[in-house]
């Protein structure tokens, strides 16, 4: 697999984040049984928040600082590519796949370590083998959280020790996975209860950290985080009925407050979204007269299907509007391209739609192009003057020729 380009997740990330957006200041409390010091969950296809508390305050976020260490690992290396390990030596209690001296592996290996079992000396091996030293991997690592707009973060390792200067906040981070989970292998991983190292000196398996995926079939990441200074912290996801969820929980008091409180906001959100159809493949929009076929039409159809995830009961905020000529001229193919739906929710383009023909229309011939001619309103109504024209003159001169004196001959010469 080769790296995504930079510029490219760049691009992406800004299109995520224009649609980060809030539901009412009404709507945005979250459940009283959530005890996090903050926390958010939002909707990723639309952004919709829909509970927040504390949402923007800076704190120390443990190990989901390897949110950002995957993230700059997968914009600079190949998954491919083998990295020798660091000469890090972690302490007893760091998470850790007990990397060898000299040790090598590849960088695929190194993420699941990194993301599965949080392990630092997988997160030095990588800063290290991205940027040559670890000081230049975190100065990356500050430089995409300002290119993601990230406003209440930063790093001072890439680890996620307790540091001055190292923090972030609910709503950064779920930002941060949002654009994450573009990359098919972080969702893959971040999905997999347990995972092997094959690279490297011998095999290692480890099992998720995030022991929701393996409880809950439709929870699907992301990473946890735990030092003394930030508590537990999980950034979290779920996905019911095509409606995908991120979550995120900061300075809970345990691994099971930190998991109770991340499955009250999926659980409470799920039925705050519905999923519709807001364009159906097939289903005739517009019906189009036809030249030269006086009271024919052609019927445009989309030529595909938009599913859209919409706040429960606010379908309006979905509009379309359909663009199609006044007219056709035949010869017309089936499924010929002939217009288009734009799709807008809330005011926003998310959608545009090809309108195709739903079956063909052949050439005119000569008499129909006669016929449609003569029906024209402008021939019809010529046509209409020359007889009163006609009428007229001819009436003229039957009147005239009434009103003539009858000539009598002369009398001949005697």
């Amino acid at each position: 697999m080769r790296r995504p380009a930079a510029a490219a997740l760049a691009a992406v990330a800004a299109a995520l984040a224009m649609f980060t957006t809030t539901a009412p200041a009404e709507a945005r409390k979250c459940p009283d049984s959530v005890g996090a010091r903050s926390a958010i969950v939002i909707e990723v296809s639309t952004g919709i928040v829909a509970c927040e508390r504390q949402a923007d305050k800076r704190l120390s976020i443990g190990s989901t600082t390897k949110l950002m260490t995957a993230l700059v690992t997968l914009e600079n290396a190949k998954l491919s590519q083998t990295f020798t390990a660091s000469d890090y030596r972690p302490l007893p209690i760091e998470s850790q796949i007990r990397l060898l001296p000299g040790e090598r592996m590849k960088v695929s290996d190194l993420m699941r370590g990194l993301l599965l079992e949080s392990g630092n000396d997988a997160a030095v091996t990588l800063a290290e083998g991205v940027s040559g030293s670890r000081k230049k991997f975190v100065r990356e690592m500050n430089r995409r959280a300002r290119g993601l707009e990230l406003k209440n973060t930063h790093f001072a390792n890439e680890i996620g020790l307790d540091q001055e200067g190292n923090y972030s906040s609910a709503r950064d981070l779920v930002t941060l996975a949002k654009v994450l989970r573009t990359n098919a292998f972080f969702k893959k991983v971040v999905d997999t209860p347990v995972g092997t190292l094959k690279s490297g000196d011998h095999e290692r398996t480890f099992r998720n950290r995030n022991k929701l995926v393996s409880r809950y079939s439709w929870v699907n990441g992301v990473k946890t985080g735990h030092t003394r200074g930030a508590g537990y912290v999980l950034v979290g996801s779920g996905s019911k009925n095509g409606i995908q969820l991120i979550t995120a929980v900061l300075g809970t008091d345990g691994e099971a407050a930190r998991d109770s409180d991340t499955m009250a906001l999926l659980n409470w959100a799920l039925p705050k979204f519905q999923r519709i159809r807001a364009v159906v493949e097939g289903k005739v929009m517009v019906k189009v007269p036809i030249r030269d076929r006086q009271g024919a039409t052609l019927s445009l159809a989309p030529d595909r299907t938009v599913r859209r995830i919409i706040e429960r009961g606010k379908r309006d905020e979905v509009k379309l509007d359909v663009v199609a000529p006044d007219v056709v001229d035949g010869p017309i193919r089936s499924g010929q391209r002939l217009g288009r739906v734009e799709v807008r929710q809330d005011g926003r383009l998310v959608a545009t739609v090809a309108l195709v023909a739903k079956s063909a229309v052949a050439a005119p011939t000569p008499t129909e192009k006669a016929k449609s001619w003569a029906a024209r309103p402008y021939v019809v109504g010529g046509i209409g003057l020359l007889l009163a024209a006609t009428v007229l003159l001819v009436t003229r001169r039957a009147r005239t020729s009434r009103r003539r004196p009858n000539r009598r001959e002369a009398p001949g010469a005697a």
